[in-house]
């Protein structure tokens, strides 16, 4: 049986993630380098000293950054979706939480633009992101991870993601836009 997947619809957007009133394939956008819109969510542990968050490894047959540890929680924003829906709607899809819009904070966004080549294919992205804090108590032993989108989760200190980044550890793929972005609000 052949399964009938439909391809997911984003929003072109202007240069503050505005839409346009047109819409684009996935497909198209990546392989055209057409903006859109991501929302990004950290999971924040407060708790802890020094603090950590909670990132994501990629599952291996992403069409972008396979086998890398990325955002706590990021996807694409759907045509006629809020960002902050989006952020939601990931959160649940990613990890298994269950969150309201009201259980983030929205911290800022932040431009993504790159081409670089992933299993041999071309993949441009144009983006404008909205990044979100998540600060509710997470066990990540407890967490149901979607298998097609990630392989695993971990915490780590917010000084060793830093310095991870800043010294181009290439086990990571945390966007540094994103990164300021959460350095800024914690500060």
């Amino acid at each position: 049986m052949i399964e009938n997947v439909q391809e997911e619809i984003f929003d072109i957007v202007d240069e503050k993630g505005n839409p346009t009133g047109k819409t684009v394939s996935r497909s198209i956008a990546h392989k055209e380098g057409i903006k859109h819109r991501t929302a990004h969510v950290w999971i924040i542990d407060k708790n802890t000293n020094p603090m950590r968050v909670l990132l994501q490894k990629r599952a291996i047959n992403k069409d972008s950054f396979p086998g890398k540890l990325d955002t706590s929680s990021a996807g694409h924003i759907h045509a006629g979706d809020t960002p902050c829906e989006s952020a939601v709607r990931e959160l649940s899809e990613e990890l298994g939480i269950t969150a309201k819009a009201t259980d983030l904070n929205f911290i800022g966004t932040f431009d993504v633009s790159y081409e670089k080549e992933f299993h041999n294919t071309i993949f441009k992205d144009n983006e404008v992101a909205f990044v979100y804090t998540y600060e509710d108590k997470v066990d990540a032993s407890k967490l149901v991870l979607q298998k097609e989108e990630v392989d695993c989760v971990e915490w780590i200190s917010l000084p060793e993601l830093f310095a991870a980044r800043q010294n181009n550890d290439d086990r990571f793929c945390v966007p540094r836009g994103g990164l300021a972005l959460l350095k800024n609000y914690l500060s």
